[in-house]
């Protein structure tokens, strides 16, 4: 099964990929505006915002959790896009 990134209010075009797969490495390889540095879930590098999802997406992990209580505080939409596995079609954007 394949599922459809959105980047809205973007010049990006949306693309698939297989479920499960890590957003990080899917969206490296194609055109996207979300950066990559350390891609363990530390530097804050990938930092988005989950505008809307069809679905459920993997809970954050400890380390997630404590990276977005320093980037983005009381952002409950916010997620670091190396951590995510795709369950869902979604739409995001960089913060």
């Amino acid at each position: 099964m394949k599922y459809k990134i959105c980047f809205p209010d973007t010049e990006y075009l949306p693309c698939e990929m297989p479920e499960n797969s890590n957003l990080a490495d899917e969206l490296n390889a194609s055109n996207s505006p979300v950066l990559f540095g350390c891609r363990t879930g530390l530097c804050g590098t990938c930092l988005i915002e989950i505008i809307d999802s069809a679905g459920k997406l993997n809970i954050p992990n400890e380390i997630e959790e404590e990276a977005l209580s320093i980037y983005a505080p009381n952002n409950q939409k916010a997620r670091l896009a190396c951590q995510v596995r795709l369950q869902s079609n979604i739409s995001i954007k960089t913060i």
